[in-house]
């Protein structure tokens, strides 16, 4: 975690750099560092003891979240997944394709707050709608998938379970329309319909009513048509939860920028996976400090104050709202050469 937040980018850079504060490791409750013992660890101690310490600090989070900036109350979640690569002759157990490696991340990311509530590390040719089918959602939950997820057979097993979804209908889909509703025009909508799929086996897989949403985008004039098993929120309101679900690819655009998941320490499946829950567990830390604080800092910025004053001791809110540190001059001439 410390290798994390200061960015450090090897076992040696580790040891040098704790090596460094050799000073402060006694008030820490830590000892001397080795990279043969850090290797040790990478490799025997098991990745699970970091994912049940992610599940345990996203209990935490949860406590201290508000909800989501949607009018209806229903949990609203966004799910998606992100390859992260891995160069195929140094870790050959990562098998992708020819010359290429990684795993994927799969992540169903809860609105409330913007936590990755749902997180699974998988081999990266596993389908993300093979994940997905296993995870459990509250009744009356609405999930944002892109059409890369387009199962039909789960479009009906959500709607039995009463979980709305939020799509894009491909563009291939066969279906007749049974009814039509007026539409805002103005507010980019252009068409409002209940559907009934009419392919041989899409049918068979889904044989309920759904409702096609049209919909243009007023700035760039794309259309888009969505599809969903929700018939009381408004077409505009449809609309507006596949825009939100940009949240999640924003999720791992933050973390692969700002956190160590792009290169590892370790070569081992054991050290990679361990690596990625640990920058899994300090996103859920900056956030609990981001929801604690109520103070407008983004979750970087936070970040960079860690980094900076990582070994210093300092009172965790103080260095947050940048209050000046006690016992230090503000003396504006103190600097002044005689």
């Amino acid at each position: 975690m410390m290798a994390q937040l200061s960015g450090r980018n090897s076992l040696r850079d580790i040891v040098d750099h704790v090596s460094a504060q050799a000073h402060r490791l006694y008030h820490l409750g830590s000892t001397q560092l080795s990279r043969p013992n850090l290797s040790r660890i990478n490799n025997d101690k098991p990745y699970a003891l970091y994912e049940a310490l992610f599940g345990t600090l996203l209990h935490q989070c949860q406590g201290a979240v508000s909800g989501h900036t949607f009018r209806f109350k229903n949990p609203l979640y966004s799910l998606d997944a992100s390859t992260i690569d891995l160069c195929l002759s140094v870790f050959p157990w990562a098998d992708f394709r020819t010359t290429k490696g990684a795993v994927k991340l799969h992540v169903g990311l809860n609105h409330a707050g913007y936590l990755a509530e749902f997180v699974t590390l998988t081999e990266s040719k596993t389908h993300d709608v093979n994940v997905d089918r296993t995870l459990t959602f509250l009744k009356g939950s609405i999930v944002a998938i892109d059409k890369g997820y387009n199962d039909y057979s789960w479009y009906k097993q959500l709607t039995d379970k009463k979980i709305f979804f939020v799509t894009r209908l491909k563009t291939n889909a066969q279906y007749r329309t049974v009814s039509r509703r007026a539409v805002l025009k103005n507010k980019g909508l252009t068409r409002d319909h209940t559907i009934e799929f009419t392919g041989a086996l899409t049918s068979k897989k889904c044989p309920i009513q759904l409702r096609r949403i049209g919909y243009r985008n007023l700035e760039t004039g794309k259309h888009y048509v969505f599809l969903t098993n929700n018939f009381k929120l408004s077409a505009k309101t449809i609309a507006d939860i596949y825009k939100a679900r940009w949240q999640v690819e924003l999720f791992f655009k933050w973390i692969k920028q700002n956190l160590k998941i792009k290169s590892f320490v370790g070569t081992s499946k054991n050290a990679v996976m361990t690596q990625i829950w640990i920058a899994l567990c300090v996103y859920l830390l900056l956030a609990f400090l981001k929801f604690q604080s109520k103070l407008h800092r983004s979750m970087q910025q936070i970040l960079r104050l860690l980094q900076l004053n990582l070994f210093g001791r300092r009172g965790l809110m103080a260095l947050l709202r940048g209050d000046p540190v006690p016992g230090r001059s503000t003396d504006i001439n103190q600097m002044v050469l005689l």
